[in-house]
């Protein structure tokens, strides 16, 4: 980690920055880079400056554990003044020409400080963009004055709100980039460009000062307006698109230099916003859910996996498949049948080729994924897997023999998975002896696409297997959580509260649709019974089956999925659930679901008084999540996870809760566990122990404790 200055024969001033991985710019490098800078503009053998990051790529971008820091501390001065001290008042000011060389990427902080620089040379395919919107930030280096005076408004405008990169070959057509050269050629070509500027054969520009690629004014704030309203109506909950075009708009009518002053003031606004605190710490918590105490500081290395057994060939064993054979992994397909086994195939085939058309495959790879997929009927071509995941339906028996089977036929070191999303472990491995080799693959439909995967281990999983399944995650590129076995492990036992709770709303006298409404309104994708209709009834009620038997203290049994089922409505199966369905799939909400929502009423019976219960948007939501969190803390206690910062994981990726929230126990700290738990107290008194607060809730209510704090030291992992 440093920064180098080197004077070449030819009077430049080669100024290179490490700090691996990605070169992040934190604060050391940044002061390191402002004395070089000094140093080189000072030195009369120097007629010119090039910037480059070493190792192949000039800059991932900001240190974001600066941003951390000054979070937890409050502290935003040990963030600097970058944009005026370092981007202005040191580069662009500078006596001397800059060219940025860059190679790899030039994300954030790294583009922006390229884009400081007089002139841009890039080797082909580097990625450049200003993504950190996707923190709850905006640009804070200058990027919201510069990308627009050099790709013009509407295109910077893009590229910032939506954290769009953009390749260095189209950067060169935008203006971005000056020139394309190759990676051989990059740091000789930057060299001439720098000393060229030097001389006067090609012209010195600040970017800060150019206007030319700026609109007119009335033009400019009608894009500025335009995107302005799209932001309110696309993300209405999170205020850093508006400051981000609040900067934007400033520099347009005052000046680049007043621009500056205000993304300052902005950046420090949205670094210490509630968003950006939890986007922030939704950034570290991905990054943490790879190690598991007890397992992965064991030293271990994963075993290499070669080729993969899917059993089913339905939509869940389908979409698993895809997600191999699209990471360059052979898998073999079984079914029962040839024409189970042909339909498998078939949605295989379609993953793939949907994919393709929306511009995520080429040709070449279109092919390879296809020609990995092979099908069979028989368990002797598994004799050579390394991997085995059985995804059939949620029927105990049957995956018993079918763990028989692999068991038998299987090589002795391929691992047994279960793609079950609520059995408890010990009942599938109950007729092998093999139950080292027996873990839990809990991917998230649809598999090739969700970010989530779910890695359960019971008593007898190796830490080995492991092991393996975390780098297979990797390879397939899901963010892996780690839980310990039980009915619904972490993930559906967290979220099946939510769902009694939507229910017991309705029999309640709440209205469907509403509660659908205030949810979205909140920031989940969709509502509850909108998510029923979705997923289909009879998962939902084989997987309820399983919850009453496990925890009957805490369930709320409703009849209306029942009813619904009685009444031929399967939701988006039939086109008839809670909604109606259009061709294009809208859901239209049907007049007609009050006679089924009041026979749900009136054998319930729990509606106070006889009349529907009185509630605010604000406390549907409650509702809803207040239990979510009341087991999650369940969860903690009994070490089925990790840290708490899993489960944020775990109900962002794998249920759509805003990770501009930060994750469920992550807001709940935002709420507070004294007013979480006192809520729950309050509605237990009416509806039950459905609602009743755990201990250890009611624990770190008391003492003033945070639920995300949370960390099991994973020995009973």
């Amino acid at each position: 980690m440093g920064v180098k200055l080197v004077v070449g024969s030819d009077g430049v001033a080669l100024i290179s920055f490490s700090n691996p991985p990605v070169n992040a710019l934190a604060i050391p490098i940044l002061n390191d880079l402002k004395l070089k800078f000094e140093e080189a503009c000072n030195r009369t053998d120097v007629k010119a400056i090039v910037v480059i990051g070493e190792s192949g790529k000039f800059s991932g971008g900001f240190d974001i554990a600066t941003l951390l820091q000054a979070q937890k501390t409050g502290n935003v001065s040990i963030l600097g003044r970058v944009s005026i001290d370092i981007m202005i008042n040191t580069i662009e000011a500078a006596k001397k020409p800059s060219v940025a060389a860059i190679e790899g990427l030039a994300l954030g902080g790294g583009l922006e400080l390229a884009m400081a620089c007089n002139a841009r040379i890039a080797a082909p395919r580097a990625q450049l963009g200003l993504p950190e919107l996707q923190l709850g930030i905006i640009p804070g280096f200058g990027g919201t004055q510069r990308l627009p005076r050099l790709v013009g408004l509407s295109k910077a405008i893009e590229m910032m709100l939506l954290s769009k990169s953009v390749s260095s070959e189209e950067a060169e057509k935008l203006g971005l980039v000056d020139a394309v050269v190759s990676r051989e050629e990059l740091l000789a070509s930057a060299r001439k460009w720098a000393l060229d500027i030097a001389a006067g054969r090609k012209p010195w520009i600040i970017t800060l000062n150019k206007l030319d690629k700026i609109e007119p004014l009335g033009d400019a704030r009608k894009i500025i307006q335009k995107a302005r309203s799209q932001t309110l109506q696309r993300a209405p909950n999170v205020p850093h698109p508006v400051l981000c075009l609040d900067a934007i708009e400033e520099g347009v009518l005052a000046g680049g230099y007043a621009g500056s002053l205000k993304e300052e003031q902005s950046f420090n606004a949205a670094v210490m916003s509630p968003t950006g605190k939890a986007l922030v710490h939704f950034f570290f918590a991905q990054r943490s859910t790879s190690k598991v105490p007890g397992v992965t500081d064991l030293g271990l290395k994963p075993r290499q996996v070669k080729k993969v057994a899917i059993v089913g060939g339905g939509l869940m064993g389908s979409g698993i498949a895809t997600a191999f054979v699209l990471n360059n992994i052979p898998v073999v397909l079984k079914e029962l049948n040839e024409n189970f086994l042909q339909q498998g195939l078939n949605r295989i085939k379609g993953n793939i080729d949907n994919r393709a058309k929306r511009g995520g495959l080429s040709k070449e790879k279109h092919s390879k994924a296809l020609s990995l997929i092979n099908g069979t009927l028989d368990y002797k071509d598994f004799k050579d897997v390394d991997l085995v995941i059985e995804a059939v339906i949620e029927s105990i028996p049957l995956k018993q023999q079918i763990f028989v089977d692999l068991e038998k036929y299987c090589p002795s070191h391929c691992i047994l998975a279960t793609n079950t999303s609520t059995i408890d472990l010990n009942l599938v491995a109950e007729k092998i002896h093999s139950k080292d080799r027996v873990i839990g693959a809990h991917f998230f439909s649809p598999a090739h696409v969700m970010a989530l995967l779910e890695i359960v281990r019971f008593e007898k999983t190796s830490a080995q297997v492991i092991v393996d399944l975390l780098n297979i995650a990797k390879i397939i590129k899901k963010v892996p959580i780690v839980a310990r076995n039980c009915t619904g492990f972490a993930a559906n036992r967290m979220f099946f509260p939510y769902t009694h709770s939507a229910h017991m709303l309705v029999d309640l006298g709440v209205d469907v649709y509403r509660i659908d409404k205030a949810i979205t309104a909140f920031g989940m994708p969709m509502g509850p019974f909108r998510l029923a209709d979705l997923v289909g009834y009879e998962v939902s009620l084989s997987v309820a089956e399983q919850f009453v038997k496990a925890y009957p203290d805490r369930t709320y049994r409703s009849k209306l999925t029942q009813l619904l089922i009685q009444d031929n409505r399967l939701g988006e199966k039939n086109k008839r659930g809670f909604y109606l369905y259009d061709a294009k799939r809208r859901a239209i909400p049907d007049p007609e679901l009050n006679k089924i929502v009041n026979e749900s009423r009136r054998l319930a019976n729990i509606m106070p008084h006889g009349k529907p219960l009185e509630i605010s948007d604000k406390e549907i939501v409650e509702r809803l999540f207040f239990p979510v969190v009341n087991e999650a803390c369940r969860l903690l206690d009994e070490e089925i996870a990790v840290k708490a910062s899993d489960l944020d994981i775990t109900h962002v990726l794998g249920f759509g809760f805003p990770a501009y929230r930060g994750g469920i126990l992550f807001w709940a700290d935002t709420v507070g566990a004294a007013y979480i738990c006192g809520k729950l107290m309050e509605w237990s008194k009416t509806q039950g122990s459905f609602y009743k607060p755990c201990a250890f809730l009611e624990e770190r209510a008391r003492k003033g404790l945070p639920l995300e704090s949370v960390i099991n030291a994973g020995s009973r992992l």
